[in-house]
């Protein structure tokens, strides 16, 4: 979806999405954060059924884990990231909604609620605590029905997991998805909480979180903050609960802009 080189592909009209394939890895904390997102052409990348390969990187399914074999480079410095995780879902969720009006992007979860164990060679550090794996796709660009979105996940206290997809959208209402994932794959939605803002990042991007009324969202921590992209940590209320929540808002004017586009492949080459 962020791939420079695919979006000036497609311009020319001959965009091959199987040319256009990275594996993204963000590893965060203090003396190993890392960040890989190197894309590779037609030529670099096998599939089957169970297994995707991309370059020296693989993703393999084999009926009840995703196993995820990793030997990337990361930017700038071209530091080694090589290690494996495996995602052992909890149970797998074949629900999908759509994300605009006309029904041409989609998103659903596959395994809301997973056990991630992550040992790495490079850096050396592991890992392992709840997880979780959602897929998107669409018809067409990102850029043509979307303005910017928010979207966020949090663990319950009875095990499930609430995820609320907040859409604006370029020439419709926005659009709100919040649905709670049991861990015995029953998805049930409900009423999504109030809008807030939140602190503007250091690239001015505005994020706002849906959280109760009287229990104020907070940013615990901001990962990712680039020109287009912002990934962070937050602490807020849902469902009569405080939780902590993976979030992340998208911007897509900027994201569509020139200057960033020509700004991407210093984080994200192009080898093959």
């Amino acid at each position: 979806m962020f791939s420079p080189y695919y979006a000036w592909a497609h311009g020319r009209g001959n965009g091959d999405p199987d040319d256009h394939c990275s594996l993204n890895v963000c590893l965060y904390g203090p003396g190993a954060r890392r960040w890989t997102m190197t894309e590779r052409g037609r030529s670099r990348v096998t599939r089957d059924a169970s297994s995707f390969t991309i370059g020296p990187s693989s993703v393999r399914w084999d009926g009840t884990r995703l196993t995820i074999d990793i030997d990337e480079r990361a930017v700038p410095f071209g530091q080694r990231v090589r290690g494996r995780v495996t995602v052992t879902p909890d149970a797998l969720c074949r629900w999908t909604t759509t994300l605009d009006d006309a029904g041409r992007h989609r998103w659903g979860p596959i395994a809301p609620s997973s056990r991630v164990e992550v040992t790495m060679q490079d850096p050396s550090l592991s890992w392992s605590g709840p997880g979780y794996l959602d897929s998107n796709e669409g018809d067409e660009p990102v850029d043509r029905p979307f303005v910017e979105w928010d979207w966020s996940r949090a663990s319950l206290s009875d095990g499930s997991v609430a995820v609320v997809y907040d859409v604006r959208q370029k020439a419709a209402a926005d659009r709100v998805i919040a649905a709670r994932f049991r861990s015995d794959g029953e998805v049930e939605s409900f009423e999504p909480p109030p809008r807030q803002a939140l602190p503007r990042t250091a690239w001015r991007i505005g994020r706002t979180m849906r959280t109760d009324a009287g229990t104020p969202a907070r940013v615990v921590e901001t990962l990712e903050d680039t020109p287009f992209y912002v990934r962070s940590v937050l602490e807020s209320g849902l469902l009569g609960e405080r939780v902590t929540s993976m979030h992340e808002t998208l911007n897509v004017p900027r994201f569509a802009s020139t200057v960033v586009r020509l700004m991407l492949p210093w984080r994200m080459p192009r080898t093959g």
